[in-house]
């Protein structure tokens, strides 16, 4: 991929992020595989709305050098060892978005998935093992959690990992994601907890699981 065209996509991408809802300041990253050698990545503690295009960073696939004085993102790892894995991933996002991170705090997989979920994110979508940010053990953890064939995974108590063969459809991944693991959460809440009435206000009831689930895991799953 052109480089000048990559950063032009990586920062609108940056853009949409914050307007879908799915980050906030300068959580979660994004990138873009420029050859079967190098991507293109978001820079580590900068606020996207605040990016310029020359910020995005140039990373090696093979060993995590990167070009220029900026920093990449510290999840750079996680994201060369996706395009190391998968050769047909050009585009990676990793979010902090509401109802992933809810599910992910809780440690579970999501499954009952509807057929147009499962086209779009796979036969369901598992939460990797714990591991703190920017080690390896995250970036081989959050692989083995996708495999070869899910286009999502949870990252445990640290919200999602989205790829696409392109950067629209990694971020198709991210919006059905939310969708899906609302739906489990509702279906998870009112099965255990079917003497709990839930707020009749959506907004009100998503606060509410999500507080549950990561009071919960605090003490292991729910």
């Amino acid at each position: 991929m052109n480089i000048q065209k990559a950063r032009t996509l990586l920062y609108e991408a940056g853009l949409k992020l914050i307007k879908e809802g799915l980050v906030a300041r300068t959580w979660g990253n994004i990138s873009l595989r420029l050859n079967e050698e190098s991507f293109l990545i978001t820079p580590s503690g900068r606020t996207y709305e605040a990016l310029s295009l020359e910020e995005m960073v140039v990373v090696k696939i093979a060993d995590l050098t990167h070009q220029g004085e900026i920093k990449p993102s510290s999840e750079k790892g996680m994201h060369a060892e996706v395009y190391k894995m998968r050769p047909e991933i050009t585009a990676v996002v990793h979010t902090h978005q509401l109802q992933a991170s809810t599910v992910a705090a809780a440690r579970c997989e999501v499954t009952g998935l509807t057929q147009e979920e499962q086209h779009i994110l796979g036969t369901s979508v598992r939460c990797s093992a714990y591991a703190l940010p920017g080690t390896r053990k995250l970036k081989q953890t959050a692989a083995q959690a996708l495999g070869e064939k899910r286009q999502a995974a949870l990252l445990a108590n640290h919200g999602a990992l989205c790829i696409g063969t392109t950067m629209e459809k990694a971020f198709e991944v991210a919006k059905t994601l939310e969708t899906a693991c609302q739906a489990f959460i509702l279906r998870s809440f009112s099965k255990k907890h079917a003497e709990i009435s839930l707020p009749k206000n959506l907004n009100e009831a998503t606060m509410a699981m999500h507080q549950y689930y990561l009071e919960k895991a605090k003490g292991g799953a729910v």
